[in-house]
């Protein structure tokens, strides 16, 4: 809802406060302020002026010279816009004017002739796009023939406005209305609401001699009353109201067109304007609509009705879909003389049917989804025909013609001062809930302290006493509310274990560059087996299905977190973003059983997805592509910052590449996986060469006995010596790998493959491979025998276990 300042200052007194103060205040009551928006910047010296005469300038074709009375004198200007005219009203910046953007107007010469002043646009005073009438996009602005020469243009223009957009919850539809806004506004401030102007002056003729009202649905629609409105002259509306509608976001067209939006937004309540003389009858019929019958709407497109279509009927045909859309066979045009104006009370449900059928959404009939009040529906009516009559010079008839069944009663809530005061810890007299009830506007009846609140119409959000309680509290204000803080023995506050490594878990993955994210816990049928971790698998765990899921694509709860990992970077991809790495920590559901007797096991998983390059430094012509040995670099280092034995050993596994596929084991026992997805899988989900890997976080949350300790930095230096192996190669060069560490303890504290080779002057079945050997001894400083000791006996462990042999 987009809340004009300009306009709100019509029905209550917001003087003295700046539009960020009263945004604050709305937001600390409860609804939220998204933004302040001015409709322009601040200009001075730029008045409304009179186009005497306008004439070609002599030296050239594209520019007009004219005298421009602005009051007090005459100026001489130049002016290029296409549409400017003699005897327009027109804005003038005067010599000396500062526009929008620190721009001075100055006297100057253009092509040899004087120029004093400037024929302004909207869009040199700095107005947006938006706020600027379709006809004046182009060109200057023109002002209608009664706006005042020499009159500052800042209130005619409505440029000092500023918008505050509400960003409502679906509750609070009492605010979709600037009476509504009011009412809210002048609680906080403690000011009274003005009313609008309702009086008509009615003609002799009866508007029950012009129209009939029949309602064949009366659950549908309680209440339909019919004004009817002879004479009218179809014309622009006034500058006054086409402001208000642009900053409320609605695009003027005619004035009867106008004064509709207006009231709409005024009120609440919407209204509909049909030609009287195109309706074909004397009456107004409102029923469902028949199985395949048709209406053009007034977007000129022709739309097939079902039976859960409320329709506005002449008797014969549709002529509106009930509370969404007009027909165009009974549009208001420039030809148009008599009206019939309706004002009803729709249900909301049928509204929503007919707009999730039609995909036709619009500012009605989002009001009548939401709900209306049920005392305003008449007198928007009756506000309308006071603004035609005044505005488009229409003769309103005598007397609604009405179907009038509709509730209007007001719910009653009971409440106290005690409870008040034990729910929210305050201590807030029953004069002061007295006060805020009638800053609220609320009738109520009270007792001592106890209190029977009548919630008006327009609040049908009011039905119980927490209602009620949150109404006190939010207009006693929240940060008036008292806090204490925790009693006892116990220190407040503080992470678990749990929650202390999953932060850490948390804190290395983003280190080394990986984004969080959070995805669904459900996902398609089509995904829900895809993925599991073998260690799952084993469990043969069954997909447990919503009883009601809102969509196929999210219809059973995950067995595994990548498939909806999978599609965040498919998403992402698709949208140019080539180098992705992510990981999400979650929970998967898992049961044994077909029918749930109980509630599922949730298994905590941490997963990640990475594609693209890994590396990229521009300047030093430097890439790396992600890989395996990338991904499994992540999860090495993860274990060894959380001081965790991993191992990992080759596997093959459903929807993974069969030779790039390792299986994680913690303590000998396998806890996840990594590697890449198989190649069918990323072509079906249209993915590059993408890697992934999956790790039960409650097998490492429950190995996980951190014990704070250090290590000494040594006193002695180190002695690196490099190995290379001849092996078969069926020998898993991770293999060889722990046979020197356990052959070479304590002494050598780190081995590391650095090499593999195959090919020339290698036996047919054979690969080198080489490592690097770091020996340290903490004690003393290494010597040549020792270092030589360990070297032959880790050759020789080596030879015998895996039968290798060093390459020469």
């Amino acid at each position: 809802m987009l809340v004009s300042l300009n306009w709100l200052k019509d029905y209550v007194n917001i003087d003295g406060i700046s539009p960020e103060q009263l945004a604050e205040k709305v937001t600390k009551s409860g609804i939220e302020v998204d933004h302040v928006e001015y409709i322009a910047e601040k200009s001075n010296n730029v008045v409304v002026g009179y186009v005497q005469t306008c004439e070609k300038h002599p030296n050239a074709d594209k520019l007009n010279l004219c005298q421009v009375d602005v009051g007090e004198e005459t100026l001489q200007i130049i002016c290029g816009a296409p549409n400017v005219r003699q005897g327009q009203k027109v804005v003038v910046a005067k010599p000396g004017a500062v526009l929008p953007g620190n721009f001075k107007i100055k006297k100057a010469k253009l092509r040899g002739v004087e120029s004093n002043g400037m024929i302004c646009s909207l869009q040199e005073l700095g107005f947006d796009e938006k706020h600027i009438p379709k006809e004046f996009a182009e060109g200057i602005f023109v002002f209608p023939e009664d706006a005042p020469v020499g009159e500052p243009v800042e209130t005619l223009l409505n440029s000092t406005d500023a918008i505050l957009e509400f960003d409502l919850t679906p509750n609070r539809a009492d605010c979709l209305s600037m009476l509504g806004v009011a009412y809210e506004v002048g609680a906080l401030l403690d000011k009274p609401v003005i009313q609008p102007n309702e009086e008509v002056h009615t003609s002799s003729e009866n508007a029950a001699d012009y129209i009939s009202v029949k309602v064949e649905e009366e659950s549908l629609n309680p209440y339909y009353g019919a004004f009817v409105i002879k004479d009218v002259e179809i014309k622009a509306s006034p500058i006054w109201m086409q402001n208000y509608l642009l900053a409320a976001g609605i695009r003027p067209i005619n004035n009867v067109v106008d004064i509709t939006n207006y009231v709409l937004l005024e009120y609440g309540q919407p209204l509909h304007a049909f030609d009287y003389d195109r309706l074909g009858s004397k009456e107004i019929v409102v029923r469902t609509a028949k199985e395949g019958e048709q209406i053009v709407t007034l977007d000129d497109v022709e739309r097939t009705l079902s039976s859960e279509n409320l329709v506005i009927t002449n008797g014969h045909e549709p002529i509106a879909l009930a509370g969404v859309m007009g027909g165009a066979n009974s549009e208001v045009t420039s030809e148009t003389k008599n009206i019939l104006l309706e004002a009803a009370y729709f249900d909301s449900i049928s509204i929503r049917k007919t707009v999730k059928a039609t995909g036709l959404r619009s500012e009605a009939s989002t009001r009548y989804e939401k709900g209306i009040d049920p005392n305003r529906v008449k007198r928007a009516g009756l506000r309308a025909c006071h603004l035609l009559e005044q505005y488009a010079g229409g003769k309103v008839l005598d007397g609604v013609v009405e179907f009038d069944k509709l509730d209007r009663s007001e719910t009653t809530v009971e409440v106290d001062t005690a409870t008040i005061n034990k729910r929210l810890g305050t201590d807030i007299s029953s004069n002061d809930i007295a006060k805020i009830l009638e800053r609220l506007a609320f009738n109520f009846e009270r007792s001592e302290d106890n209190f029977r609140v009548f919630a008006p119409t327009r609040r049908r959000d009011i039905t119980i006493f927490e209602d009620m309680l949150e109404e006190v509290a939010r207009i006693y204000g929240y940060d008036n509310l008292p806090y204490t803080l925790p009693k006892g023995e116990a220190t407040a506050g503080g992470l678990t274990k749990r929650q202390q490594l999953r932060r850490a878990v948390k804190n290395y993955l983003e280190g080394v560059g990986l984004m969080e994210t959070r995805t669904y816990s459900l996902t398609s049928e089509a995904f829900i087996q895809k993925l599991i971790s073998p260690e799952i698998k084993a469990l043969n765990p069954e997909p447990i299905s919503l009883a009601m899921p809102m969509s196929e694509e999210h219809k059973y709860l995950r067995l595994s977190v990548l498939p909806e990992l999978l599609k965040t970077i498919s998403y992402n991809l698709a949208r140019n973003q080539a180098n992705l790495a992510y990981y999400e920590i979650g929970s998967i559901f898992i049961t044994s059983e077909k029918e749930l007797t109980k509630q599922p096991d949730e298994q905590l998983r941490l997963s990640g997805v990475l594609t693209g390059k890994w590396l990229e430094h521009l300047w030093q012509q430097e890439s790396k592509k992600v890989d395996f040995y990338v991904v499994k670099g992540i999860v090495e280092g993860l274990f060894d910052h959380l001081e965790l034995p991993l191992s990992v050993k080759q596997t093959q596994l459903t929807d993974m590449h069969p030779g790039r596929t390792a299986a994680i084991l913690l303590n000998g026992k396998e806890i996840g996986f990594i590697g890449q997805l198989h190649p069918v899988l990323e072509k079906e989900l249209d993915l590059k060469e993408t890697y992934v890997f999956d790790i039960n976080m409650e097998a490492v949350l429950a190995s996980h006995h951190h014990v704070p300790s250090y290590t000494q930095i040594p006193r002695y230096p180190s002695v690196t010596r490099d190995i290379a192996f001849i092996l078969d190669d069926a020998v898993h060069a991770g293999d060889v790998k722990a046979t020197i560490e356990e052959v070479g303890a304590p002494l050598v504290k780190q081995v590391q493959v650095f090499d593999l080779y195959k090919g020339e002057n290698l036996p047919e079945g054979k690969k080198s491979v080489a490592y690097s050997l770091l020996y340290l001894d903490p004690e003393k400083t290494l010597v040549d025998e020792d270092v030589e000791q360990s070297y032959q006996t880790i050759i020789e462990a080596v030879n015998q276990k895996h039968n290798a042999y060093v390459r020469s």
